[in-house]
């Protein structure tokens, strides 16, 4: 025993006394497994993005959802359910059970700031239900979109503490970022980057239910015994708007009407169905999105075929969380699983601005395409060359019968989302509709009361603040349960709004919701209209009752400030118009040596490239026939890539969205042995997103020479990274058809690859 342990005897210590120590030491060394109930539930919650309360059929929407209406028929339908407005405060709410702020992400990431509460930073105070649910005897899994970690660290380097697998995921496999590519994903697992999977007509949200429906299989094989929390957030349908073409096509000519008259269809199907009061009133369409018939035929025929491909998107995303409820069933599980299906982490989103666009990344940014190129590019749409995200007025129309859309979280466009709940072994209704006021904030607690646990004090060793939600169970069990939820406030880029008890005071700042790409001002919050409306007479939140209540305005004015004073939320302001200095990276660094190994590196942790001249300089030795990336940053949308192809010649390729693209080459292939690459890019000046030149040499000569007429404004993408040897995401390079996944560098190796700025 001793000589097989390779433990040599203490002269001192008997061998009685040391076979009595090995067993104490193996036994203070094994920790005990967690235990749980053995009637708590399995747990599943799959979040949709983008989407509003009227786009789904099972909520009187015109895409259609029937693996939602299956769910809902074994379940209960909730009408008046709340997310944030906003992708990352929704997730930390839903995560969390606290407030957004209290989370210490009061802001989508791209926003954060540094005031307390905006950070975009998870309080570790606010520990994640995922973490309880671990440490009490759950398996644990997430798939899909994170978007909780901040740039700079999601790196290779991390640190790792607040990815998924550090606030109690034991699986993770998805996205970082706030959207991807859906036909080239920037993936990871766990915390390593990968490419997407080898095969024919990949599509991520599939790719998501082949791997949630394996890790099932495999927590089922290995611990039959222990319930599991399942969490899979899809990127659909947040832009860009990429699905099969075939589930298009089934939505061919559906919306050639507009969106005025779909949004009064929809309205007509949600009383229909019930899912609205018989005397909700339809909101007007307000005077900053136009009309449908003022566009022109051309810009219409755009629009719709835009509108068609969200439309398939839904339904195709639809069809992948059926797959994921189906296969529950066959194993045996579905009956005891609480499985939220919450459509949408805020309202429809209006961030393709007005006319929308086939790549709307640029847009995003103020280089938006013409109607002339959206047409010639109309039957490809959706695919993998595509980038798209529809009109302002269609998002508008998918948040029917409720005013505005996603980031107004002053009214119900923003902020009120559809939610199917199933649990056959927790209530017994089928089919039923819930009205009672809540918000992602009670999913937690809800999880929680389910499982029989109790709010712990501490998780790992950290003290915890209570959470704001409440356990949604009462009215599971009973439609006419009492109110839980009587207070919640909302706020999103200085749009804000409180509830009590029945009552909404909202005010609306002056950001547009597609203005994203500039900074609106510095306009007053005092100069900001407060409405006032009784939700429990007006579903729809049509009806302004401030000039006929103002006592109880100023009531609601006042709580919304001692709410706000305690998240540290005042002064007032907007996340996305006070851009603060973040942490980065490169730091303060104007030239940053890259080695070979190098990527996943996020855009905004390089030296800045935007607005500005930079340099790249490669060294690389050949030791033969050679192929593959050398360097590339973003991807399909925009972003540039030097590589060498299939003949080993040296290329640079860089694409500026829909405005311009250009490609450097050389005749004849790179030399064996050592070689220099450089690459300059001479901006043409001061300015937003100007046009430059960029020259490629190779050993000292200069290969060539091109214009490009604009450049990156703020970013290529949000998502794409800076690689060495690989292009990982979606192809920032035309690399050969038949090249591999990412066309990884071979025949050569990379030295040091140095990126400098200025």
């Amino acid at each position: 025993m001793l000589n097989r342990l390779n433990i040599r005897p203490i002269p001192w210590l008997s061998s009685a006394a040391l076979g009595l120590l090995l067993q104490h030491s193996a036994a203070a060394q094994t920790p005990l497994p967690a235990e749980v109930t053995t009637s708590a539930p399995n747990v599943v919650i799959v979040l949709l993005d983008d989407v509003g309360f009227g786009a789904a059929s099972t909520f009187g929407g015109p895409a259609q959802t029937p693996g939602m209406e299956a769910l809902a028929n074994d379940g209960l339908r909730f009408n008046r359910f709340h997310t944030t407005a906003i992708c990352s405060p929704t997730r930390a709410a839903l995560l969390t059970g606290r407030d957004a702020h209290r989370a210490n992400v009061g802001a989508v990431l791209n926003t954060a700031t540094n005031r307390p509460g905006y950070q975009g930073i998870l309080n570790p105070h606010t520990a994640t239900v995922a973490e309880m649910l671990r440490n009490n005897g759950y398996n644990t899994a997430a798939f899909g979109k994170w978007h909780l970690t901040q740039p700079w660290e999601t790196s290779p380097v991390g640190p790792f503490d607040r990815w998924p697998t550090g606030v109690g995921f034991e699986k993770f496999y998805g996205f970082l970022g706030g959207e991807t590519d859906q036909y080239d994903p920037t993936l990871y697992e766990g915390t390593r980057p990968v490419q997407r999977p080898d095969v024919d007509n990949y599509h991520l949200t599939e790719d998501m239910s082949n791997a949630a429906i394996e890790w099932l299989d495999m927590q089922h094989s290995l611990a039959p015994d222990k319930p599991f929390f399942l969490y899979y957030a899809t990127g659909a349908t947040h832009a860009p708007l990429q699905v099969p073409a075939e589930w298009i096509e089934r939505y061919r000519g559906k919306f050639d009407q507009g969106w005025d008259a779909m949004r009064e269809a929809t309205f007509k199907r949600q009383k229909a169905l019930g899912v609205i009061p018989k005397d909700a009133i339809l909101t007007p369409r307000p005077p900053q999105i136009p009309v449908w018939d003022s566009l022109s035929d051309e810009e219409r025929k755009v629009a719709s075929r835009l509108m068609e491909t969200y439309a398939g998107f839904l339904a195709h995303t639809d069809q992948q969380v059926a797959r994921l409820a189906n296969h529950l069933k066959q194993m045996g599980q579905f009956d005891n699983t609480l499985f939220f299906y919450i459509v949408g982490d805020n309202g429809s989103s209006a961030e393709g601005g007005p006319p929308g666009s086939i790549n709307y990344m640029g847009a995003l940014q103020g280089l938006q395409e013409p109607v002339s190129a959206q047409l010639a590019a109309l039957d490809k749409i959706g695919d993998a060359d595509t980038y798209p995200q529809y009109p302002a007025g269609w998002a508008w129309a998918l948040t029917t019968p409720f005013q505005w859309v996603k980031q107004v979280a002053s009214h119900l466009g923003g902020t009120r989302n559809p939610l199917v709940v199933t649990w056959p072994n927790g209530f017994e209704e089928r089919g039923g509709l819930r009205n009672q006021f809540s918000h992602v904030n009670d999913i937690a607690p809800t999880i929680l009361a389910a499982a029989g646990m109790e709010m712990p004090e501490t998780v790992n060793g950290i003290s915890q603040l209570p959470m704001d939600g409440s356990s949604m169970l009462s009215s599971f069990a009973s439609a006419d349960a009492a109110e839980f939820h009587p207070t919640q406030y909302f706020e999103v880029h200085g749009n804000r709004a409180i509830y009590h008890e029945g009552w909404m005071a909202s005010a609306r700042h002056d950001r547009l919701p597609w203005s994203v790409g500039g900074i609106s001002g510095d306009t007053s919050f005092d100069d900001d209209t407060w409405e006032l409306y009784n939700l429990e007479a007006d579903f729809s939140q049509a009806v302004d009752l401030a000039a006929a209540e103002p006592a109880r305005l100023a009531e609601l004015k006042h709580l919304f400030n001692r709410v706000a004073a305690e998240l540290q939320m005042l002064p007032l302001h907007s996340s996305v118009d006070n851009r603060q200095p973040r942490p980065s990276l490169a730091g303060d660094r104007r030239k940053v040596e890259y080695y070979p190994g190098t990527l996943g590196v996020p855009e905004s942790q390089i030296p800045r490239m935007a607005n500005n001249n930079w340099k790249l300089q490669a060294s690389i030795s050949l030791d033969g026939e050679a192929s593959g990336v050398i360097a590339t940053v973003g991807g399909l949308s925009a972003g540039w890539s030097l590589y060498l192809d299939e003949a080993g010649r040296p290329v640079f390729e860089c694409r500026i969205y829909e405005v311009d693209r250009i490609r450097l080459s050389s005749e004849a292939p790179l030399a064996p042995g050592e070689n220099q690459l450089e690459l300059n890019f001479a901006y043409d000046g001061q300015g937003y997103a100007k046009g430059g030149t960029f020259t490629l040499s190779v050993n000292g000569k200069v290969l060539g020479s091109a214009r490009i007429r604009a450049s990156q404004p703020s970013f290529y993408t949000i998502d794409e990274t800076f690689d060495l040897g690989i292009d990982t995401g979606s192809p920032a390079g035309s690399y050969p058809q038949a090249a591999p996944i990412g066309y990884p560098l071979k025949g050569a190796k990379i030295g040091v690859v140095a990126l400098e700025s200025g």
